[in-house]
């Protein structure tokens, strides 16, 4: 199969052999592919390696044998967002995200556009939200997400309790004020801004995260991602007023 001017987000490159690049990219019509990039060390091919970088928004031509394709040219589209601090391990997360949960050639043309839109976010304020919203539509977009209007009996959410995130049934409402879920869960107030896509008040931000994680590291299986891992040796303070320890990946 040849591909031609195919738009595309990269998502990771690394070294591949002596001279070469693996690089994946999220496309528009194919999904989540594995490039490699032939000769990308040459002195000549800077303008090619730059086209390439993480989050840079790119149309691709490529010939697909197997499971990856080799790539014939690239060309950037657009500037990357210059992304420091919190908002660049941000970035770093989101590529992860798609790369551990999205398998490679299978088309989701609303994820391309939803990655598109975070992209343009990540260097702006509200990180945090950013960041729930994504992994809430990322969820949606695969299969996996859930109702937070209601809890998975069906009954509508309360905003003055609390609740925690079932992967497979959907929010769960902590009865006891004594129980240890209770520290791991969100406000009903969160879900129902979650739901509404209107950002959380500040404090109930590191519950929102919380829960949220629990369902991603459920799809993620028992390998964890190396951007929680990073963020919690940092000890990166959580954006949107979160406390130290409430990192936002």
């Amino acid at each position: 199969m040849r591909l031609e001017a195919e738009p595309a987000y990269v998502l990771h490159a690394r070294r591949w052999r002596e001279t070469s690049l693996l690089v994946d990219v999220l496309s528009e019509s194919h999904g989540r592919m594995g490039l490699v990039v032939r000769g990308a060390q040459g002195p000549r091919r800077q303008v090619l390696r730059a086209a390439l970088l993480p989050l840079q928004h790119i149309r691709f031509s490529a010939v697909q044998r197997g499971e990856l394709a080799t790539l014939s040219t690239a060309e950037a589209v657009d500037v990357a967002p210059l992304l420091t601090g919190d908002a660049m391990l941000a970035g770093f997360y989101v590529n992860e995200l798609v790369l551990r949960l999205v398998p490679r050639q299978d088309p989701h043309p609303e994820l391309f556009d939803l990655y598109g839109a975070v992209r343009g976010r990540l260097a702006g304020d509200g990180l945090a939200w950013t960041l729930r919203r994504f992994e809430r539509d990322l969820l949606d977009a695969l299969g996996f997400g859930l109702g937070f209007d209601t809890d998975g009996d069906g009954a509508a959410i309360d905003p003055a309790m609390r609740y925690t995130l079932d992967p497979e049934h959907g929010p769960r409402r902590v009865l006891s004020e004594r129980s240890g879920e209770r520290a791991q869960a969100a406000t009903g107030r969160a879900l129902l801004a979650l739901a509404a896509d209107r950002m959380p008040v500040a404090e109930d931000m590191p519950g929102l995260r919380r829960v949220l994680r629990t369902v991603l590291a459920h799809h993620l299986g028992p390998r964890g991602l190396k951007s929680w891992e990073m963020m919690s040796a940092l000890g990166r303070i959580g954006v949107a007023g979160a406390p130290r320890e409430e990192t936002d990946g």
